[in-house]
């Protein structure tokens, strides 16, 4: 019998490592069973209850195609399912932090997160997250009072100085569903960036494998040639240009850890104020000090890097209706990029 997963790395790790995915293949002398049974004897530390709700939500395939519960195993037959994140150990506290709550029903929500809000506990972050928020906004539900449950909802993730939509399961059903529509990409995502210099094409593809930089294992980098790294895809559109930045609207086809920060950066196009590759630093435009000033203050006004989740589409796990969530940039990239309009705008004015 093989059994071969995702690896499970630490919150850095690109979105569809945060689902595992088991392949397992019967062996030749395997009796009959319930493929449910079946998994439940070969995955530690898993529910039948969790494996039940996978097959509900069309997350076990045996030789290709989806199986329920009640599916008896057969020899030599391929199994592959997709979890959410296995448990870990560390149990998370319930915190009271507010939530911009932009779509909420019985199976799902959709929210609005602020720059800043770490999204699930890790690394020195095991309060203030939005998976403690979670748990106390959600504490009624069952699959938010399981405490081995160490990321109850979350299906993607937006890093700490991120804003924009997200949405969340409130039940194990759903977050299964909604697990597969982002393991599959099957998702519709786009972001707005603002970023150094003037792109040189409306629009473009930028594709390149990402995986850690060798030289700091808390950066990630473009490896050409594919033979490091996860494949990553990202389309932009330029949407405005001001000169020295431009802002470009982003389409994820992969969902890879700082996929459109690596991949920007990769074309000469670093993320404005981003301090972890290089965007907080004056990367075009003259040494005056009038403009290092201007420049100086549109850091105060936009102290992150400049990027923002603006929309989502997905599939209702239960309704099975497309929905499609949009939103407005928030006040910090908003004011920035006014601050830049005007600046491009009388510069123009002046050379006329």
């Amino acid at each position: 019998m093989s059994d071969e997963r995702f690896s499970e790395e630490d919150e850095q790790d690109d979105e569809q490592d945060l689902f595992e995915h088991f392949s397992i293949t019967a062996d030749k002398g395997q009796e009959l069973l319930r493929v449910d049974k079946f998994l439940q004897n070969r995955l530690e530390k898993t529910s039948r209850s969790r494996i039940q709700a996978a097959a509900d939500a069309g997350n076990i395939h045996v030789n290709g195609k989806a199986v329920k519960s009640n599916y008896r195993v057969k020899p030599a037959d391929y199994i592959a399912v997709v979890f959410a994140h296995p448990p870990r150990d560390r149990e998370i506290k319930p915190e009271n932090i507010p939530l911009n709550i932009v779509y909420e029903d019985e199976e799902v929500i959709v929210i609005n997160k602020p720059p800043g809000l770490v999204v699930h506990p890790g690394h020195g972050n095991y309060s203030g997250t939005l998976v403690n928020a979670l748990m106390y906004h959600f504490r009624h539900l069952d699959m938010y009072r399981q405490k081995e449950s160490p990321r109850p909802g979350l299906v993607h993730r937006l890093d700490k100085n991120t804003s924009g939509i997200m949405v969340l399961a409130k039940t194990e059903y759903s977050m299964t569903h909604l697990a597969r529509q982002f393991f599959e990409r099957t998702t519709k995502r786009t972001y707005q960036a603002l970023v150094w210099g003037d792109v040189k094409e409306d629009s473009g593809t930028i594709t390149g494998h990402i995986g850690r930089d060798v030289r700091d294992r808390k950066l990630f980098t473009v490896y050409p040639g594919g033979d490091q790294g996860k494949h990553a895809v990202t389309h932009y559109n330029v949407l405005e240009r001001f000169g020295y930045v431009t802002l470009v609207e982003c389409r994820l086809e992969t969902g890879r850890t700082h996929q459109i920060r690596v991949h920007l950066k990769y074309i000469g196009h670093p993320l404005f104020n981003d301090d972890t590759y290089g965007g907080d630093k004056i990367l075009k435009g003259t040494t005056f000090s009038n403009y290092k000033q201007f420049v100086d203050n549109c850091f105060e006004i936009l102290p992150r890097h400049a990027l923002h989740a603006k929309s989502l589409g997905f599939v209702h796990p239960v309704s099975k209706k497309e929905l499609f969530f949009d939103s407005e940039l928030p006040d910090d990239m908003t004011q920035a990029i006014l601050k830049w309009r005007t600046y491009f705008e009388f510069k123009i004015s002046k050379a006329e």
